[in-house]
């Protein structure tokens, strides 16, 4: 009997290799449509919370420079580095036919509509708002100060004690002493001597009225005036400053101050319009008015309620701040309240 036997040749199995189907695929790609709009959700979320933030770091940081800039000029207002209450004598020519000259009481408030001299209303760049309020300040300038050596009344001539006083022709300047102040133009100066000259006539504009630096200042007042002799003290610049909100020209509104600036190639006043801080889109001002015997009132009052502007002791400012974008919740912009109370500091008893 034969045998036979039969190997069968081994092979490799083969498995059989299957694609994606359509189920398979529709699941993934909605799992991967979920992944994504979960992540694109995260972000737009976290976006804007950045932009969110970023709009109220710049709405802070434009009122801190607003407050701390304009509390800075409001707390120097009416005042001088010799004293309080100072007899001065206004020898500009004409001074009320000039903002930055009428020195009254060193603070005067406009509310939302009354005008204030030397910014008008409008939408130019530089324009003030209606609707918002403004202030005048007025000052001198202790920074600048140099000491007064002696005074020629007669001939109209300050020496003062170094020749980097950096005063020049045409500059309005205040000058004082522990006694009294006057409020005069430069008509000489020079960096290569420590002579100052106050002299009437044309050399400058407006000029002054008169040598005399005495009170009172007589209208008209004549050549001589009233004579006195500053035989010690300080002059200084004067600051004339108006804060207000005024058109940016880029659609927004910001808080601005006009000052009145000397320039050394004309030698004439004229008046400079700053843009301080983006974004503030109001400003309204109240006042403390001390009654008769220096008594407190009930509350601060509005400038048209103010009686006399030389008793007024402290001011408050309110500043409305607006985001320059759209950033909140309901798509438009943020807005924030800013108030600081501030004091004058040469009419503090």
């Amino acid at each position: 009997m034969y045998w036979h036997l039969y190997i069968r040749n081994s092979r490799p199995c083969r498995h059989h290799q299957r694609g994606f189907g359509i189920v398979e695929l529709m699941v993934a790609m909605a799992l991967g449509l979920f992944l994504v709009g979960g992540a694109l959700s995260v972000f737009v979320s976290n976006q804007q919370a950045y932009r969110t933030n970023e709009q109220l770091s710049r709405m802070q940081e434009s009122g801190r420079t607003a407050v701390e800039l304009m509390a800075r000029k409001v707390r120097e207002a009416g005042g001088s580095p010799c004293g309080r209450n100072l007899p001065t004598a206004n020898v500009i020519n004409n001074p009320s036919t000039h903002w930055w000259a009428n020195w009254g009481d060193g603070i005067r408030g406009y509310d939302n509509n009354q005008a204030a001299d030397g910014i008008d209303f409008g939408t130019a760049a530089g324009d003030r708002i209606q609707g918002t309020d403004a202030v005048f300040l007025m000052f001198g300038n202790g920074e600048s100060g140099v000491r007064i050596v002696s005074h020629n009344p007669s001939s109209a001539q300050f020496k003062v004690n170094t020749t980097n006083h950096g005063f020049y022709d045409g500059e309005i300047v205040m000058v004082c002493n522990y006694e009294r102040a006057a409020i005069l133009q430069i008509t000489q100066a020079q960096l290569t001597n420590t002579t100052v000259v106050h002299n009437t006539g044309a050399s400058v504009s407006p000029g002054n009225c008169t040598k005399g630096l005495g009170t009172p200042v007589a209208n008209p007042c004549d050549t001589n005036g009233v004579p006195y002799e500053f035989k010690d003290g300080v002059i200084m610049r004067l600051s004339s400053e108006i804060w207000y909100i005024g058109a940016n020209g880029r659609g927004g509104r910001s808080l601005y101050r006009a000052r009145m600036v000397v320039p050394e190639a004309t030698h004439t006043p004229e008046t400079v319009r700053e843009e301080i801080a983006e974004g503030v889109t109001d400003l309204q001002m109240t006042y403390l008015q001390l009654g008769a015997g220096g008594v407190l009132p009930d509350d601060y009052v509005d400038a048209s309620s103010v009686t006399a502007w030389s008793d007024v002791t402290a001011a408050r400012i309110n500043l409305t701040l607006q985001s320059l974008q759209s950033v909140g919740t309901d798509g438009a912009p943020l807005q924030r309240q800013m108030t600081h109370v501030v004091s004058l500091r040469n009419r503090l008893p």
